[in-house]
Parts: C-alpha cells; sequence; structure tokens
C-alpha cells in the first residue's frame, strides 16, 4: 500500500517503558493494527546498548535517541511502505530528544521527537528549539510528550501553574518570532 506525498498518519506514543519483551510484542502489535506511516515514541528507557530491542516486521528505518541510563529514550519509526530517506539525524545523549530531516517521496520533511524532562520541562524544549533552529523549516513537525501540563486543574501548586504558561508562551514566541517558518507542533497528552 502506497501512501500518497500529501497524507502521511503519525502515531505518537509514550510507552513508559520497552525493556520487557511483552511490552515491545504488544506495541508492535499495536503498532500493525494502527498501520501509521510514521511512529514517534517516547519513554522507551531503553539504553545505547539496547537499540536493537526496538525491532518490528515492516518498520526498517528505526532512529533513536537512548541515555546511558534506562530512562527517556526516544524513537522514530519510519514504515517501510514510506519512500523515506534520511539526510540528516540529531541527538542528544540524554535520549530526550531526536530530529530526522530527510525526503519522501522528493518532498522535504523534518520529524522533531521531545521527551521533556520531568523538571525544567519548559526551559529544557526552549533550548532544544534555539539549538535545532537551523534545521527546522515549513516542512518540521515537532511532536512528543512535554510533560507540560496543558490546564491549570493538571497541577496544584502556584509554581508549576507559573511553569505551564511560561511554556505555552515560549512554543508561542518560537511560532511568532519566526514568521517565515511554518512549524507544526502535535502534543502527547498522557496522565500523570
Amino acid at each position: 500500500m502506497a501512501v500518497s506525498n500529501s497524507h502521511i498518519t503519525i502515531l505518537i506514543l509514550n510507552v513508559n517503558g520497552l525493556n520487557a519483551p511483552i511490552k515491545r510484542h504488544r506495541l508492535a502489535n499495536w503498532i500493525k493494527i494502527q498501520n501509521p506511516s510514521v511512529c514517534c515514541i517516547q519513554g522507551t528507557h531503553l539504553t545505547c546498548k539496547d537499540t536493537q530491542r526496538l525491532k518490528i516486521k515492516g518498520w526498517r528505518k528505526i532512529y533513536q535517541a537512548n541515555g546511558k541510563q534506562k530512562k527517556a529514550g526516544v524513537a522514530i519509526l519510519i514504515s517501510d511502505k514510506i519512500d523515506f530517506k534520511a539526510t540528516k539525524i540529531k541527538r542528544d545523549k540524554e535520549g530526550h530528544y531526536i530530529m530526522v530531516k530527510g525526503s519522501i517521496q522528493q518532498e522535504e520533511l523534518t520529524i522533531l521527537n521531545i521527551y521533556g524532562p520531568n523538571a525544567g520541562a519548559p526551559r529544557y524544549i526552549r533550548q532544544v528549539l534555539n539549538d535545532l533552529q537551523k534545521d527546522l523549516d515549513s516542512h518540521t513537525i515537532i511532536v512528543g510528550d512535554f510533560n507540560t501540563p496543558l490546564s491549570i486543574l493538571d497541577r496544584s501548586t502556584r509554581q508549576k501553574i507559573k511553569n505551564k504558561n511560561s511554556h505555552n508562551r515560549r512554543i508561542e514566541n518560537y511560532m511568532t518570532d519566526k514568521p517565515h517558518k511554518k512549524v507544526y507542533i502535535a502534543i502527547l497528552i498522557s496522565e500523570t
């Protein structure tokens, strides 16, 4: 089944660890049922030595960022049904983001998958966006688990509410400060 160049589906998942074989098996089955073009995973909790653990039939293009410890970890999986050619990959050493730049059927595409740290996520995300701004363009899709509440009810203390509002402004400012760049952001909503 070929995918037209005007339509791709992206599945975004926080898996909260993939060290158990049963979780990897369930993930593989769920991805097959959903049948997306691209799958962005946060919270793999795999280490640098565990990259071979994330294998799914029909998904040979797997890009990962893992740290030295079993925490964080992100991955971008691209289905074999997509003619994707990677031209640039950037990742951090702790496994909090991975950026893959390439083309699908001669159309440029950049996917940035971010897994915000539990503490200081707004500042971290802003730093990542600033560091990668030369690589972000009108063909960029930013996805992830930003570990940031979307409403005041998601957090109870004033400090956490202040951080949430600050983060929303920072993302918004990033968008408005760069009017020549159209960047698309998808947010994973998960319960904490």
